[in-house]
């Protein structure tokens, strides 16, 4: 059976202020249903994308901000990180693990600049929404085989 991942919830403080940066971000806002006084579901889907986020009043229990290691994955990390720039997200310095594998959370084993040889799946790039969600871009040029 087929199962497809959907949807990643974002614990946020203010629902207007994240909706104008995912908005801001060049992203595709699919729904906004308010019901009543205690409940708001926001749902934004970044271009390309399968998959979504919601973020709300009475969506999630979770402390705003707490969602870290969300990935978006682009052909092209510098192309990427140029125009999450110009859209107003403050987008870290692309990076790579300094062991050449996925990278650590936090910052340790980051060695700036893309991965030397430009293997895929190993340049990186972070930032976080105005809560603290945070997010990873990723480059992927070529898929492992079976992927």
């Amino acid at each position: 059976m087929d199962m497809r991942f959907e949807i990643a919830v974002l614990p946020v403080a203010d629902v207007d202020r994240a909706k104008a940066f995912y908005k801001a971000l060049g992203w595709r806002e699919d729904a906004d249903f308010p019901l009543g006084d205690d409940f708001r579901a926001v749902q934004f889907t970044p271009p390309g994308s399968p998959g979504s986020v919601i973020f709300g009043k009475g969506v999630s229990d979770a402390a705003p901000g707490s969602a870290q290691g969300l990935y978006l994955v682009v052909p092209d990390i510098e192309a990427a990180r140029a125009e999450l720039l110009e859209r107003g997200a403050e987008v870290g310095e692309v990076f790579h693990d300094a062991d050449g594998v996925f990278h650590r959370p936090g910052a340790r084993n980051r060695v700036p600049g893309p991965d030397p040889e430009r293997r895929s799946y190993c340049s990186f790039a972070a930032f976080s929404d105005p809560d603290g969600n945070g997010w990873v871009l990723q480059e992927i040029t070529e898929r492992l085989p079976g992927r």
